[in-house]
């Protein structure tokens, strides 16, 4: 007789599942997201520089929404409040 199976009361060990070695992925793509909300082609966005100047003002929205929304992610990842 092990050791094992004079302390271990009757309880059994799970088996453990190894990590799933899969990742997912998801991928952004904010120029196209922009032309698709202002209705513009990347042609229209190369031939026309007031296009350029619009689509540019836009993405650069959008990239500061984005920083904005992962600053508060972490802000409350770090400052956790506590009861």
């Amino acid at each position: 007789m092990s050791l094992s199976g004079l302390f271990s009361f009757g309880w059994r060990s799970l088996p453990v599942e190894p990590p799933d070695p899969r990742e997912h992925l998801v991928v952004q793509r904010p120029l196209r997201r922009v032309l698709a909300f202002t209705g513009r082609s990347i042609d229209d966005v190369v031939n026309d520089p007031v296009v350029k100047r619009e689509v540019l003002g836009y993405y650069k929205l959008h990239k500061q929404i984005q920083r904005a929304g992962e600053v508060g992610d972490l802000e409350r990842q770090w400052n956790t409040i506590r009861r």
